[in-house]
């Protein structure tokens, strides 16, 4: 393939892993943010690989529970009512989305990228020497009654049978030795050891970024929002002065609808925010857990016990709320002794979600030399590589690893 001068914009996970998978076949790549790459949505997450969510998460269509959300009584969910309102028309499409003949073809098209996560990793993780950040112990879910527990077991069973994907049920007695330091008896847990996570989920985007610098890649700060024809192709403003090349990716994340909207796109983008914080002094788990009816993750990092929280419907630019953190706190404490928080104030970030579940990755419908690479929801930081070497595959016009059509943006055109 001939050697395309590149300009990557968006630093995170998926950005950073595109700039090095390019750069891995000999492309001539400029990174660009305005911020040192790992230092927004990949810094805050639960650090997990995620090779069993082989579906991607729809959106509850229980009355009972949309009500408990809308009332604010459902700790998995928060809500800003002004980001509500202006979000109504995708969460309608999100929710149509999520009906079950519908989810179960999205979750079709989702397995062919995910199933790949890590083995793309594992290639990314070798170039970057970067494996004594990764942990291959996999993932838990823990439930607090026998009746959720046991659809859990059964749902878990359907998932084996239909993808493959190993598990162990943990009963009270199992989970009580895995887990030693658990204040509470609980009825049990679910075990997915294909999964893997990192000590250190920035280090890791980190590990990733210094292996595109040894390869030739270059790192600039600038404004991703400057993006505009030129004859060359496309330039953007940077600290270095204009930038220029003939094909640009835009992996913005949660940012990438305010550059697309601005390119004429009206893509059914939304954002739902989440918070962390760190623990230090108390208990721990020995992997990441997921404690599923109270809609929190503890993970155990290199700064001390993460807890991550489930989905927030605000504006990125509104005023963090973090009750959800909150409520976290104290359902952890309960569980194994939380220890004192680490951090003064919490990390609040975003996620970049789609109406129908699946990241936007391909080239720009109306606009040559643009490919876009978001919208990856809550696994940004499993998909990275997966989404990388697919767009690498389409920049090449080379043969696509999986087939790229369901998530081409040409879908909402």
């Amino acid at each position: 393939m001939k050697k395309q001068e590149i300009l990557v914009l968006g630093a995170g996970m998926v950005g950073t892993s595109i700039a090095l998978e390019l750069s891995l076949r000999g492309h001539d790549v400029t990174l660009v943010d305005r911020r040192m790459p790992g230092q927004e949505t990949s810094f805050g997450n639960a650090g997990v690989i995620q090779r069993e969510a082989v579906e991607p998460y729809p959106m509850p269509r229980a009355i009972g529970f949309l009500c408990q959300v809308l009332l604010r009584r459902e700790a998995s969910v928060n809500y800003h009512l002004r980001a509500m309102l202006e979000s109504s028309p995708q969460l309608w499409r999100y929710w149509r989305a999520s009906a079950p003949a519908r989810h179960q073809r999205i979750s079709r098209h989702y397995t062919a990228l995910i199933s790949h996560a890590t083995e793309t990793h594992a290639r990314l993780i070798e170039v970057a020497q970067a494996a004594a950040l990764i942990r291959k112990t996999g993932i838990r879910m823990l439930y607090r009654s026998a009746a959720v527990f046991e659809a859990a077991c059964l749902d878990a069973e359907r998932i084996q049978r239909t993808h493959g994907i190993g598990y162990l049920a943990l009963d009270s007695t199992a989970l009580e030795r895995a887990e030693p330091g658990f204040r509470i008896r609980l009825p049990g847990a679910l075990h997915w050891p294909d999964s893997w996570s990192a000590s250190d989920p920035g280090a890791l985007v980190e590990h990733y970024f210094q292996a595109f610098q040894r390869l030739g890649g270059r790192f600039v700060m600038g404004d991703a929002h400057s993006l505009r024809p030129v004859s060359s192709g496309w330039g953007i403003e940077s600290a270095d002065g204009p930038l220029q090349a003939p094909q640009v990716v835009i992996a913005l994340g949660p940012w990438a609808g305010q550059l697309t909207t601005r390119l004429g796109y009206r893509l059914p983008l939304f954002v739902k925010r989440g918070y962390h914080r760190h623990y230090v002094g108390g208990g721990t788990v020995s992997v990441p857990t997921l404690d599923a009816e109270r809609g929190y993750v503890m993970s155990p990092q290199s700064r001390g016990l993460r807890i991550t929280t489930g989905a927030e419907i605000a504006r990125m630019q509104d005023r963090p709320t973090p009750t959800q953190l909150t409520h976290a706190e104290q359902e952890a404490d309960k569980l194994l002794g939380l220890g004192a928080p680490l951090e003064e104030v919490p990390w609040v970030g975003a996620r970049p979600c789609v109406a129908d579940m699946l990241p936007v990755i391909g080239p720009a419908p109306r606009h040559r030399g643009i490919w876009f690479n978001f919208g990856h929801g809550h696994q940004g930081f499993t998909l990275g590589p997966a989404s990388a070497r697919l767009l690498a595959d389409l920049m090449e016009s080379a043969t696509p690893f999986v087939p790229p059509e369901a998530y081409s943006p040409a879908r909402f055109v």
